[in-house]
């Protein structure tokens, strides 16, 4: 039986012999259209299933110590699997650095000085996304009514 807080491509850790994953868990807001597209794509990327998807905008959702589903909804988080807890431009640095196909992302953002810009750039859009998830909440929605999808 799958967790309803773990993303549909995620392995259940409920499953009868199913080891938990040995990468990071990624915590996101899946009430939000903007982030559930990011995460899917995430989610179907090769080493994929070295992470664990966590939605948070479920009631029940644990995000574990340290982190509130407020706090995990409001901001990308990413749990390591030593227990360490990132945010925002580390956060995804974390999950670019497990994916082979993203790898080369995270090498970027190892250089010295640039996680921190960004870091300023996604506070810079976090004020944004409520607008840009409704407006691409409103696109999927238009989309399946069509039969199609967003990018039609």
């Amino acid at each position: 039986m799958v967790n309803p807080t773990e993303h549909p491509r995620a392995q259940s850790l409920e499953q009868p012999g199913a080891e938990p994953p040995d990468g990071p868990t990624v915590y996101y807001d899946g009430s939000c259209p903007l982030c559930s597209v990011e995460i899917d794509h995430y989610a179907s990327r090769d080493g994929a299933e070295k992470l664990r998807f966590v939605d948070v905008s479920h009631s029940d959702a644990d995000p574990g110590a340290g982190l509130n589903r407020t706090d995990a909804m409001a901001r990308f988080h990413v749990r390591q699997p030593d227990g360490k807890l990132l945010s925002g431009a580390r956060a995804f640095v974390a999950v670019w650095d497990t994916l082979p196909g993203w790898k080369w992302a995270a090498r970027l953002a190892k250089i010295p000085g640039v996680t921190p810009v960004l870091e300023l750039a996604y506070r810079a859009f976090l004020p944004f996304r409520p607008f840009l998830a409704r407006t691409l909440g409103k696109r999927l929605k238009a989309a399946q009514a069509r039969g199609g999808s967003a990018s039609n």
